[in-house]
C-alpha cells in the first residue's frame, strides 16, 4: 500500500490514491484499524513533504491563484497570455501550485473517507487540523472557508443520521469534546486569517456542542471561549456584547482561576471597565430600527449574540454599568482608570470633562502594546456626548468656537456629526444656526420628556431639571398629596378593596381548582405513557439487534459470494493484461513506424539497436524523440547566442567612433542658442517699453469721459426703476384679477360639487325606498300563499271528515244486512217444506260417523274486513288510507 501511494505522489493522481484508500478503508476499518491509521498519516506525510520541497524550490512562498479547485480561469489564461514571465515565474506556477493543489485534495478526501468511522474519529480530528494549518500556512481563504463548510456538514450528517455499529455517534462525550477542540482550532486559525464571518460561524458550533454536551465545559475552554468571542464581537463593532463577554471572562477567572495574581486582576478589571465605558450611550427608541426592512430586526439579532454569551436578555449599558459597581471592578483598576470612570459617569464637569479624558487617552495610546489603546476612539466620542448632555442642562445657546474649545477638538464636522446622532436618536432637542455659528438647545415644556427619559437611559450626573421635568414633578407631587388625602377621607376603601380582592382569588381558586386537579392527573398519565414508551423502545431496540445479528449472517454470506466473484474477476483481468500487452506491442511497432519517418526520429532510431527497442515501450521512444528535438532546439539557441553577441560588439564599436563627434556638435550649438537668447531678450525689453507708453496715452483720453459715463448711469438707473415699478403694478392688477377668477370658480365647483352630492344621495334614498317597497310586496305575496296553503289544507280535512262519516255509515248498514241474514238461515233450516234441507239431513244421518275434521272457516272477505274497526294510517299514500278513502262495494 506504501508503494502504491508513493506512486500517486509522484503522479500526483489523488483520485486514484482515493480509490486505494477506499478499497484499503474496506478491508481493514473492522480488523486491523492501526494499520489502516498508519497507511493514511504516510500518505499525507509524504505529500507534505513534496510539497514543502516545491516550496523551497519557488521563490513564491504562497501562491496567487485564489480557488484550487478552479486553476485555470479565463482571466489567468488572459493575463497569462498578455502579461511577460519569466522563468523563475513559470517555475511557481508550474512546481509550486500543482503540489500545494494535491495536498489541499488529499486532505478533502481523508477527511471524507474517515467522517463516518468511530475507530479512527481521533485520526479524523488531527487531519481537520492539519487541514486548517495548511491554510495558514499558504494564506488559502476560500479553502479554509470550503473546509469550514465540509465540516460543518459533516457535524450536521453526524446529528440527523441513525446511529450503527461503527459510526460516529454525537452522543458520546469523547466525539463532543473531540469536536469542541476542533472548532476552538477552527476559531483560533480564522481570526489568525482575519476571517470573521467564519469566526463567528465557528463560535455558534462550539456553543451548540457546549450545549449539546452533558457535563459543563472546563474553566480553560470557556476562558478562551470568552476571550475569542469579545475579539470577534469587537471587530463586528458590537461593542455593547464585546464588555459583556469581557465581564464574563473576569468573572470567570477571578473565580475559577486560584493562583491569579493581583497584577493580573487589575490588568483584567482595567481592560473590562475601560470596554464597559466605551460602549457608546444608548439610543432612547431603538424600536425605531423594527421600520426599518432588514433580515432581521435589531431585536432578534441582539437575542441571537447574548445567547452565544448564556444570557436570558440582552445586556445594556446600564446593567454593564451596575455589574462592574457590584463586581468591584472600578475598585480594582488603576487609580487613572477610576478616575476616568468618576469623570464620565459621577462628576458633572462640562467645563473640564473633555480635557480630563483627552489625559486619559493620551496615556493609552503611548503604549501601543497595550490593549487598552484600541478603545481611545470610542472613548473620545463618548466624551463628546457626555458635554453635549451637560452643556444642553447649563446653556440655551453655545457658540461653535466656545463647543469646540469645551470639546478640545477642532474636527467641527465631528461635533456635527454626534449632534445630528443625538437629534436623530430623539434624545435631544438641538438646533444648528450655521449662519450665527451656534448651537441652540430646545426648552420647550412638552419636549423635555425625552431629555429626561434619555438622562435616566444613559446614566450620568444631571445638574438641573428642565421646565418639562418641573412641571412633571409638580403633578406628580399633586398626585401623591390627593392619593394620600383620599386614604385618609375614606380609610374603609382600601379594606374594601383588599376584601374584594381576597374574595376574588378565593372564587377564582374555586373555579380552577378542578381544572388544576385534572392537570395533575393528566400529568401522571403521561408520565405512565412515556415509561410504555421508553418500554416499547427498548424492546424495539432488542428487535433490532437480533435483525442486525441476522443482516451480519446474510452480509457473510454475501461477502462469500463476492469473494468468488473477485476470483472471476482476477482471471478476467489477467486475461485484459494479456490482451493489453498484445495491443501495446503493436502499438509500439507503429509508434516506431511513424518516428521513422521524420529526420529527427531517424536520428533517434539509428542511435538505438534492435534489443534497445525491444525493451523500451512507445512512451520511452517518444520521451527519446523529444529529448532529441530538444538537444537541436538547444544548439540552434547557442548558434543564435554567438550571432547575438557578434552584432552587439560592432554595435558598440560604432557607438565608441562617434562619441567625440556629438561633443563637438553639442558644443557648437551651446554657442549659437545663446547669441540667439540674447538676441530675442533685446526684443522683448523694447516691446515692453513701447506697450507701457500707449497704455499711459491711453489712460489721460478716458479720464476725460468719467462725467459722461455718470450722467448716462444715473439716467439709466432712473428709466428702468419706473419701467420696473409700472411692470409690477401691472402684476399686482393682473394678480388680483386672477384671485377673484379663481375664487369664483372655486365658488361654483363647491356649488356643483353640493349639488352632485345632494343628487347622489337623493337617488340612493330613492333606491332604499324602491328596494323596501320590493321587500314588503314579496312579504305580502308570501303570507297569502300561506293563507291560501291553509285553506287548501282545512278544504282536505274537511272532505277526509266527510268521507270517514260517509264510511261509518255505509259499514253500519252492511252490519244490519247480515244481522238480518243470520236471523233468516235458522228459520229457514226448521221448516219441513224445505226439501233439500231435509234430504240433506237424512242424507247426513245415513252416513256413517266419520273422524271429527275441523272445516275451514269461510269468511267473506269483505265481510271480514268491514266488521273491524277502521285502522288509522295518517301516512301520506300508505295502502290502508287508500283503502279507507275507496272501500270495495258490497256484496249481496
Amino acid at each position: 500500500m506504501f508503494k502504491y501511494l508513493e506512486l500517486c505522489v509522484d503522479l500526483r493522481k489523488s483520485h486514484i490514491a482515493k480509490e486505494g484508500l477506499f478499497q484499503y478503508r474496506n478491508m481493514f476499518q473492522s480488523v486491523n484499524v492501526g494499520s489502516l491509521e498508519q497507511v493514511i498519516r504516510g500518505y499525507l506525510r509524504m505529500a507534505e513533504e513534496r510539497t514543502e520541497a516545491a516550496r523551497t524550490q519557488s521563490t513564491q512562498a504562497v501562491i496567487d491563484t485564489d480557488d484550487l479547485d478552479n486553476l485555470a480561469t479565463p482571466e489567468s489564461i488572459l493575463l497569462s497570455a498578455v502579461s511577460g514571465e519569466d522563468a523563475q515565474d513559470r517555475s511557481d506556477r508550474t512546481i509550486l501550485t500543482p503540489w500545494v493543489k494535491f495536498l489541499w485534495e488529499s486532505y478533502c478526501q481523508c477527511l471524507e473517507l474517515l467522517r463516518t468511522n468511530a475507530h479512527v474519529e481521533t485520526l479524523y480530528h488531527d487531519i481537520a487540523r492539519m487541514a486548517f494549518q495548511f491554510c495558514l500556512k499558504y494564506s488559502r481563504k476560500t479553502e479554509f472557508r470550503k473546509l469550514c463548510d465540509k465540516l460543518r456538514k459533516h457535524l450536521e450528517d453526524i446529528c440527523k443520521a441513525n446511529v450503527q455499529t461503527g459510526n460516529v455517534s454525537i452522543s458520546k462525550p469523547e466525539t463532543q469534546q473531540l469536536n469542541l477542540e476542533t472548532r476552538l482550532f477552527q476559531l483560533d486559525s480564522a481570526i489568525q486569517m482575519e476571517l470573521w464571518q467564519e469566526a463567528y460561524k465557528a463560535i455558534e458550533d462550539i456553543h451548540n456542542l457546549m450545549n449539546m454536551s452533558k457535563k459543563t465545559p472546563v474553566a480553560k475552554t470557556m476562558a478562551n471561549y470568552y476571550g475569542k468571542l469579545a475579539l470577534v464581537f469587537w471587530k463586528a463593532g458590537h461593542c455593547l456584547f464585546h464588555a459583556a463577554a469581557l465581564l464574563k471572562l473576569f468573572q470567570l477567572s477571578r473565580e475559577m482561576k486560584k493562583n491569579i495574581t493581583q497584577e493580573e486582576l487589575q490588568k483584567m478589571a482595567c481592560r473590562v471597565l475601560v470596554a464597559v465605558l466605551s460602549v457608546p450611550l444608548p439610543s432612547l427608541h431603538p424600536e425605531f430600527d423594527r421600520f426599518v426592512e432588514t433580515d432581521k430586526s435589531p431585536v432578534e439579532k441582539a437575542q441571537r449574540l447574548a445567547v452565544l454569551l448564556g444570557l436570558a436578555q440582552p445586556p445594556t449599558r446600564a446593567n454593564l454599568l451596575k455589574d462592574v459597581v457590584r463586581l468591584n471592578v472600578v475598585a480594582l483598576a488603576s487609580p487613572q482608570l477610576q478616575q476616568l470612570y468618576s469623570w464620565l459617569e459621577v462628576e458633572f464637569d462640562p467645563l473640564t470633562i473633555c480635557q480630563n479624558v483627552q489625559s486619559v487617552v493620551k496615556s493609552l495610546q503611548d503604549d501601543p502594546n497595550s490593549q487598552l489603546s484600541q478603545y481611545t476612539t470610542a472613548l473620545t466620542d463618548v466624551a463628546l456626548v457626555r458635554l453635549i448632555r451637560q452643556v444642553a442642562q447649563c446653556y440655551a445657546c453655545i457658540q461653535f468656537a466656545r463647543l469646540l474649545e469645551l470639546a478640545s477638538t477642532e474636527d467641527l464636522f465631528h461635533i456635527e456629526r454626534l449632534l445630528v446622532d443625538c437629534v436623530r436618536h430623539n434624545d435631544m432637542q438641538i438646533r444648528v444656526d450655521h449662519a450665527n455659528k451656534c448651537v441652540h438647545f430646545g426648552v420647550e415644556a412638552g419636549g423635555g420628556e425625552w431629555c429626561s427619559a434619555a438622562d435616566e437611559a444613559c446614566g450620568g450626573a444631571i445638574l438641573q431639571a428642565t421646565p418639562a421635568e418641573q412641571v412633571r414633578e409638580q403633578l406628580v407631587r399633586a398626585a401623591e398629596v390627593l392619593s394620600r388625602a383620599a386614604q385618609a377621607l375614606y380609610p374603609a376603601r382600601r379594606r374594601a378593596e383588599r376584601e374584594r380582592a381576597r374574595l376574588s382569588m378565593v372564587q377564582h381558586y374555586h373555579e380552577n381548582k378542578h381544572t388544576e386537579h385534572h392537570r395533575v392527573l393528566q400529568r401522571h398519565k403521561i408520565i405512565e405513557e412515556r415509561k410504555e414508551y421508553i418500554e416499547r423502545l427498548n424492546t424495539v431496540r432488542e428487535e433490532e439487534e437480533l435483525r442486525r445479528q441476522e443482516e451480519q449472517l446474510r452480509a457473510a454470506a454475501a461477502a462469500e459470494a463476492r469473494r468468488l466473484e473477485q476470483e472471476r474477476e482476477e482471471r478476467e483481468k489477467k486475461r485484459h493484461a494479456s490482451e493489453l500487452a498484445a495491443m501495446r506491442e503493436r502499438h509500439l511497432r507503429e509508434r516506431i513506424a511513424h518516428i521513422s519517418q521524420t529526420m529527427h526520429g531517424k536520428k533517434v532510431l539509428q542511435k538505438l539497436d534492435e534489443e534497445d527497442l525491444k525493451k523500451m515501450d512507445a512512451e520511452a521512444i517518444a520521451q527519446r524523440e523529444a529529448e532529441e528535438l530538444m538537444k537541436e532546439r538547444r544548439e540552434l539557441q547557442a548558434r543564435l547566442k554567438s550571432q547575438e553577441k557578434k552584432v552587439d560588439y560592432f554595435e558598440r564599436a560604432k557607438r565608441l567612433e562617434e562619441i567625440p563627434l556629438l561633443q563637438k556638435s553639442l558644443e557648437e550649438k551651446q554657442v549659437q542658442d545663446k547669441a540667439f537668447w540674447e538676441q530675442q531678450e533685446k526684443e522683448r525689453i523694447q516691446q515692453l517699453i513701447e506697450a507701457r507708453t500707449r497704455d499711459v496715452a491711453t489712460a489721460g483720453r478716458l479720464v476725460r469721459m468719467a462725467v459722461h459715463r455718470d450722467q448716462f448711469m444715473n439716467r439709466l438707473s432712473s428709466e428702468r426703476g419706473a419701467a420696473y415699478h409700472q411692470r409690477l403694478a401691472a402684476f399686482h392688477a393682473k394678480m388680483a384679477a386672477e384671485r377673484e377668477s379663481r375664487l369664483a370658480l372655486r365658488r361654483q365647483q363647491r356649488h356643483e360639487k353640493r349639488r352632485d352630492e345632494w343628487l347622489a344621495e337623493k337617488h340612493r334614498i330613492e333606491e332604499e325606498a324602491a328596494e323596501e317597497a320590493r321587500k314588503i310586496a314579496e312579504e305580502q305575496e308570501k303570507l297569502e300563499k300561506e293563507r291560501k296553503h291553509q285553506e287548501e289544507l282545512i278544504a282536505l280535512q274537511e272532505r277526509k271528515e266527510r268521507e270517514k262519516k260517509e264510511h261509518q255509515e255505509m259499514l253500519a248498514r252492511a252490519e244490519a244486512r247480515a244481522r238480518a241474514l243470520e236471523a233468516e238461515v235458522p228459520r229457514k233450516i226448521d221448516d219441513p217444506k224445505s226439501s233439500s234441507l231435509s234430504s240433506w239431513r237424512r242424507g247426513k244421518e245415513d252416513k256413517p260417523p266419520a273422524a271429527p275434521a275441523k272445516e275451514p272457516e269461510k269468511k267473506e272477505p269483505w265481510r271480514a274486513t268491514r266488521l273491524r274497526e277502521p285502522v288509522r294510517d295518517d301516512r301520506p299514500h300508505s295502502p290502508l288510507r287508500a283503502r279507507d278513502e275507496h272501500p270495495p262495494p258490497a256484496r249481496d
